[in-house]
């Protein structure tokens, strides 16, 4: 508990989680507003559109969360942590678990805030949280959050420079996993176990497209396997972390 106390004094002392914070707030829900209220008169709005802004959100957050472990790394206060705190392992669980609280905090507002503007200015009944599955599409955006930060946590911890953590998240997060598809015969193979993808279909319910993938994973199988992506990386970042200087 005094890990989790130290952690989340040293998050909420910067600036940066606080401006990413209401960032990934603006963005998921304002794109929600803006789909809402483009749509032409007759068109219905669904769930999963008021969704949509989550994507850009989940960018944000993998910023903040990465800047959370980085910035330390650059001031040196990492250095004192480690001398206070010889268990890295612990120290590291525990800023991630701090992180991955924030963000799940963030990812349950922006989801819900986005589904209330939503249904604000287009009521209908194709809106209403109806079924588990709307239900999954909304809440469960809080949950890929903190798995996607736990994730940032980890490259943080490997990378240790902001540029360089944040310049590959983020090309990863907005562009890679869909380039992946592009690549003749095996593309669209290799997309389908793409961890954010996984991530999608966990939200979504959907499988992706036919084939043996569709068995392979079910919904919560692709929770399990997205929480999975995240664990071992973090794992990882520990061991890493271990073996060298801070």
């Amino acid at each position: 508990m005094t890990l989790l106390a130290v952690e989340r004094i040293k998050l909420f002392t910067t600036r940066s989680p606080w401006w990413c914070s209401l960032i990934a707030l603006a963005l998921t829900i304002g794109f929600a507003g803006l789909i809402a209220g483009s749509l032409q008169s007759g068109e219905q709005l669904s769930v999963a559109s008021t969704q949509v802004g989550h994507q850009f959100g989940i960018a944000v957050i993998m910023v903040l969360a990465a800047l959370a472990v980085t910035t330390e790394y650059r001031f040196g206060t990492i250095r004192t942590t480690f001398q206070a705190v010889p268990n890295r392992g612990g120290v590291l669980v525990a800023k991630a678990t701090v992180v991955a609280l924030l963000s799940f905090v963030i990812g349950e507002i922006g989801a819900f805030g986005s589904w209330g503007l939503g249904y604000l200015i287009r009521p209908s009944a194709s809106v209403a949280l109806n079924t588990s599955a709307d239900w999954i599409n909304v809440a469960g955006v809080g949950v890929v959050f903190a798995f996607a930060a736990v994730i940032a946590v980890a490259v943080g911890t490997l990378i240790r420079h902001s540029a360089g953590a944040l310049s590959l998240l983020l090309i990863y997060v907005l562009a890679v996993e869909n380039l992946v598809q592009l690549i003749p015969t095996i593309g669209p193979k290799i997309h389908e176990w793409m961890p954010f993808t996984v991530a999608e279909r966990f939200l979504s319910g959907s499988s992706g497209g036919p084939g043996a993938q569709e068995a392979a994973l079910s919904q919560w199988g692709s929770l399990a396997y997205f929480a999975g992506v995240a664990v071992v990386l973090l794992a990882i970042a520990i061991g890493v972390a271990k073996k060298r200087d801070a």
